[in-house]
């Protein structure tokens, strides 16, 4: 623990793209999504509401076809054609066991294009296939399933765990949990405080995803020539999605769509003159 730092509201304050006058929806970025599934269709819904509230371009979503009809639903302005993208999200709502080849070409023709991508619970097997920036976004469970380790040994020691993932497998590495540890190969550590207990409920993790991938989108830039910036992105996301949960339920339970939804008056707090605590 002693070799990780606090990561403040302050600090992510910083870390928000503010877009300036000359802007637009590109230069804004654009974050790539293949999550959802026919069998969990919204956990893509949650992702990309929660991406929208954090502030992109465009959100391109190619998941699967249920999935697709669900998020356009709710979020007509997502664009499902194959495009450019700044960044990928990948994933969430999914099952790598019950994966069709079809969602296979597509998770892979995603990592070989070379941005950073965020992959998620049923993506975390495709590691090995990153061609560029690379964060992962697991629970104890799914964390202990990649590294071949008990869950129970990684509760007892996240910190550690997390660490230790980062060295062995190269990539940056958020750990959630109460508290978020994030790791980076550089030896970036950064820890996060800003969760209720509430967050322990189904979607939470989904909707995470979508604020980070939204962060990673609009910063791709720098994550090319910044070996920390990803850490520093995740730490972030893990504040921005804490804060947001206990706006949404007045320091009680919520929904995950109001999750979502109360992610752009935190940002506005933040990055105002009268930051949230």
């Amino acid at each position: 623990m002693s070799s990780y730092t606090a990561w403040t509201p302050a600090d992510a304050a910083g870390q928000i793209a503010v877009p300036g006058e000359n802007d637009d929806k590109y230069s804004r970025g654009v974050l790539g999504m293949i999550t959802g599934s026919g069998q969990y269709p919204g956990a893509a819904v949650l992702g990309a509401e929660a991406a929208l509230h954090t502030g992109v371009g465009m959100l391109r979503y190619l998941g699967e076809a249920r999935a697709a009809d669900f998020v356009l639903r709710r979020r007509p302005e997502a664009v499902t054609a194959p495009g450019r993208v700044q960044a990928w999200l990948l994933g969430s709502g999914m099952d790598a066991a019950t994966r069709d080849p079809e969602t296979a070409g597509r998770l892979e023709v995603a990592m070989s294009q070379g941005v950073p991508v965020v992959l998620d619970a049923g993506a975390l097997d495709l590691i090995d296939k990153a061609s560029g920036p690379l964060l992962i976004t697991p629970h104890f469970g799914e964390l202990a399933r990649v590294m071949n380790l008990d869950k129970d040994d990684i509760a007892a020691d996240p910190a550690g765990a997390a660490e230790r993932a980062a060295g062995e497998l190269g990539v940056t590495v958020l750990l959630k949990g109460h508290r978020t540890y994030v790791a980076a190969p550089d030896g970036t550590r950064l820890v996060a405080a800003e969760a209720p207990s509430w967050l322990a409920t189904a979607g939470a993790g989904d909707a995470l995803g979508g604020i980070v991938g939204a962060l990673v989108a609009t910063h791709a830039e720098e994550i090319a020539r910044d070996g920390g910036a990803l850490a520093r992105l995740a730490a972030t996301a893990s504040v921005l999605h804490g804060l947001a949960a206990r706006h949404a339920g007045s320091g009680g339970p919520f929904t995950v769509l109001a999750l979502a939804g109360a992610v752009s008056g935190v940002i506005a707090g933040l990055v105002g003159d009268d930051p949230l605590r």
